[in-house]
């Protein structure tokens, strides 16, 4: 991988909701609805705390992005993290997803497209599937005290298509930028 250039290292999904993900070859972004097979695919809101609270609420959830460089960050702080353990269905390299501003639109490859709608707010899971301190690791302090959330960003998919490993991801910034806060 070019380390000039922002780039897909892994992708995963997963048809049950578990906490991490299965890697795969390639995952199929389809408009409006997210990662094919995957548990959290559709419209409205599929994470399971929420459809109890808000079942018709839109999905601003259908794909969870990480950079791989939590992960260098993670196994500096003891803890051995690999693409899809986080629950994300596309990990990437040389971009960093939590400076973007909401509404950036990232092409995936030559025809996906997805919106970023939030941050991953972290929960106790980490520590449960990671190992004891692992969420106090993708959670950091801004030098006037805000809280910093590592653990990606959400997305919505704007465009379909096939999404793999290698795969170049190209930025296109919304003319207003407002900072991410977690969905």
């Amino acid at each position: 991988m070019n380390s000039d250039r922002p780039a897909i290292l892994a992708v995963a999904s997963d048809h049950e909701h578990r906490f991490g993900k299965v890697l795969r070859e390639r995952i199929e972004l389809v408009a409006g609805l997210g990662v094919a097979g995957d548990a959290h695919f559709g419209a409205t809101v599929q994470h399971r705390s929420r459809v109890a609270q808000t079942p018709a609420a839109p999905n601003l959830r259908q794909v969870h992005l990480i950079g791989a460089e939590l992960f260098d960050e993670l196994a500096q702080a003891g803890h051995a993290v690999s693409p899809g353990q986080l629950g994300e269905n596309i990990t990437t390299r040389d971009i960093d997803l939590l400076e973007l501003p909401r509404g950036t639109r990232l092409r995936l490859g030559s025809a996906a497209v997805v919106e970023l709608t939030g941050l991953r707010n972290p929960c106790r899971q980490i520590d449960d599937n990671i190992g004891p301190g692992a969420m106090a690791a993708v959670l950091g302090r801004a030098d006037d005290g805000t809280l910093i959330r590592k653990a990606g960003v959400m997305a919505i998919v704007v465009a379909g298509g096939r999404v793999r490993p290698g795969d170049p991801i190209e930025v296109a910034l919304p003319p207003v930028f407002a900072a991410l806060e977690p969905v």
